[in-house]
């Protein structure tokens, strides 16, 4: 039996979501738990870095965002990817209702954009553990630390432009405001954007400047 189609907040209006059950908990709260959480995580790991002394800021900064980072791709966009049919969700499971309200911003993921899935599912199947993998990386001094951050930057990167450029392709017009438009499809976003830009010049520049070190002694040798 189809189920009932009801009244959503989305655009647009006539997106097909049977069954739709509104979101049960506040904007504030959804955002106060998210950045109480991200806090705690990201305290917790610069406490933790700060025990190797031989860590600089840079690399316990960089830490605390693969850590954050990590978890958001695995969890939020994990549970998104593997849970078609959160809009019907009727306790008020918290990340149910994470995508529930995000969706005001984007409405291809209440309405399972086949672009956003794909994107989303190689971002916490792939780019989340290597995420974590990264950390314990920068907190051991492996050899590919700044290989494998660039590379994940790059995936980050490359991830959040298909994002961006599927929704122009698609006529742009899946926020339910203006608000929505800029605080969660741009807003949320940006740091995907800013971070991964300015680690994948620095992996560049530190991958570059140890590349060039066996040349310079061969140089002295001959």
């Amino acid at each position: 039996m189809e189920g009932s189609v009801k009244s959503h907040p989305y655009v647009p209006t006539d997106l097909y979501l049977p069954d739709f059950v509104p979101g049960a908990l506040s904007q504030s709260t959804i955002l106060a738990v998210y950045g109480i959480s991200s806090l705690v995580l990201v305290s917790l790991i610069w406490a933790l870095s700060g025990q190797r002394h031989k860590l600089s800021k840079v690399d316990r900064l960089l830490m605390c965002w693969w850590a954050f980072t990590g978890l958001t791709h695995m969890i939020l966009e994990g549970y998104f990817v593997f849970s078609p049919e959160f809009y019907k969700e009727r306790t008020s499971f918290y990340l149910a209702e994470v995508w529930k309200e995000y969706s005001k911003g984007d409405s291809r993921y209440a309405g399972r954009d086949a672009a956003v899935v794909a994107v989303e599912g190689l971002t916490a199947v792939l780019e989340g553990p290597a995420c974590l993998l990264a950390v314990y990386a920068i907190a051991t001094k492996k050899t590919y630390s700044n290989v494998l951050q660039f590379a994940i930057s790059l995936g980050q990167l490359y991830g959040t432009a298909v994002y961006y450029i599927t929704s122009l392709l698609e006529g742009d017009n899946f926020a339910a405001s203006s608000t929505y438009y800029y605080a969660y499809f741009i807003g949320a976003n940006a740091s995907w954007v800013v971070i991964p830009t300015l680690i994948s010049i620095r992996c560049w520049k530190k991958i570059c400047a140890a590349s060039q070190v066996p040349i310079q002694k061969r140089t002295k040798v001959r």
